[in-house]
């Protein structure tokens, strides 16, 4: 019997859902974490309404070296980057910019680049 679509039994592996994932972590994480990030540090403890105190030096130094307080942090850092160059990259090709693998490889490097200083810095604290 033969099939009007016949089923590729040896499909060509790509690499696109490990971007894809990565961009689609980091705008969640951008999308619901930043905007309360900002609303603390850029409104709530300016105006008084937070106690600075709370923001310490001592106390983000102890919140950055727990290992759940470091991973935030590496989070917040790491994944708007990836989607950041994502967008980047992609955006590129949307203006015609053929980039190529040499695109794919600035961008991709980029972020790799930054979220490996990212987590150099968390663990020199």
């Amino acid at each position: 019997m033969k099939t009007s679509h016949p089923v590729d039994l040896n499909p060509k592996r790509s690499e696109e859902p490990i971007w894809w994932s990565l961009f689609g972590a980091g705008g969640t994480w951008f999308a619901m974490v930043t905007p309360v990030t900002i609303l603390v540090l850029g409104l709530l403890m300016p105006l008084g309404i937070i106690d600075a105190e709370h923001f310490s030096y001592d106390r983000v130094l102890a919140f950055a070296t727990r290992w759940v307080g470091a991973a935030f942090l590496f989070l917040t850092l790491a994944l708007p980057m990836w989607h950041a160059m994502h967008r980047v990259h992609h955006g590129l090709h949307d203006l015609k910019f053929h980039t190529g693998l040499a695109g794919k490889v600035i961008c991709y490097g980029f972020a790799a680049f930054m979220s490996a200083l990212a987590a150099i810095f968390l663990l020199m604290l």
